[in-house]
């Protein structure tokens, strides 16, 4: 039987398809979010219990304006092979969440990191061409309730590597020892603590070069080559903000919680500062471009 055929004795099942293939993108993706639903409960349990910072939440509203800003530009029919990974992806996380027969299930941390990729997948199915896959997946993960657990796993390391840099900075001016995430400044000692790690100044840090290059149409490449100036920006403001309160401490002066804060905050602000600029500059070079082609055409 043919398609004309079929359509000629069954007009309304075609009119059916023809419907569902011109519905709304922002449909399919409140499907695709309503078939994770355990997950978004799990996740909305977790930030809420005090056992991680809702830093997340910021990840996902800036993916909510993103397709809010470009909802005129989604695609009626999606990309198959991102819509493939997002099917495929919905159905792994529901079946690490619930187990399926003998399989038990998985760590809910590693069904949410399923489930968030997964939905990227989806939002990269109906975006643009234009919008850069690389930075939408860097936000599904920052979304992720996920800084107690490297706090935890990463933390202590992250310590070590920051006291022994604040000793190297602290030594011309200062009688200096490192023990484990310790140091010893003219004999008074001074603890690395957990805020100290730079844990949360690096989901900071990424999540801005996320929004930065979404936000000037940064592509692949230009992203994730930018991605370890990222990560040496972090550690140099973080080894910065801590060698500046040891010294402090170091000479005796220890300086009070709400200067604690206003250093750490200056510090953080100067770091996003930076890593905003290398994000951006594509913008900044088009508009030069575009000058420089206006002043030649007036000559």
């Amino acid at each position: 039987m043919t398609l004309t055929t079929l359509a000629q004795r069954h007009p309304r099942l075609f009119d059916e398809l023809i419907r569902i293939d011109r519905a709304p993108a922002i449909g399919w993706l409140a499907l695709q979010a309503a078939a994770l639903t355990s997950t978004w409960w799990w996740m909305a349990r977790r930030m809420v219990d005090g056992s991680d910072d809702p830093l997340g939440v910021l990840a996902l509203g800036t993916l909510a304006v993103l397709v809010w800003r470009l909802r005129a530009e989604l695609r009626c029919a999606p990309r198959l092979g991102w819509l493939a990974w997002a099917s495929a992806g919905t159905l792994a996380a529901t079946v690490m969440r619930t187990g399926v027969g003998p399989l038990p299930a998985l760590p809910p941390l590693l069904a949410a990191l399923t489930a968030l990729l997964a939905l990227a997948a989806g939002l990269m199915a109906v975006m643009p061409r234009r919008v850069a896959a690389a930075p939408v997946l860097g936000l599904a993960v920052l979304a992720l309730p996920i800084l107690s657990s490297l706090q935890f796993y990463a933390g202590f390391p992250l310590r070590v590597v920051t006291a022994e840099a604040s000793r190297w900075l602290l030594m011309p001016f200062f009688d200096v020892q490192r023990e484990a995430a310790s140091l010893i400044v003219d004999g008074r000692l001074v603890i690395v603590d957990a805020p100290c790690s730079g844990v949360q100044m690096a989901w900071c840090g990424y999540f801005v070069a996320c929004a930065v290059a979404l936000w000037v149409g940064r592509g692949n490449r230009g992203f994730l080559a930018r991605l370890p100036w990222v990560g040496l920006v972090v550690l140099g403001a973080n080894v910065l903000r801590n060698s500046v309160l040891v010294a402090f401490e170091g000479a005796g002066q220890p300086l009070g919680d709400a200067w604690h804060q206003i250093v750490g905050l200056a510090v953080l602000a100067a770091a996003c500062a930076e890593i905003a600029w290398l994000m951006a500059p594509l913008r900044r070079g088009r508009k030069a471009s575009s000058a420089a082609a206006s002043k030649t055409a007036m000559a």
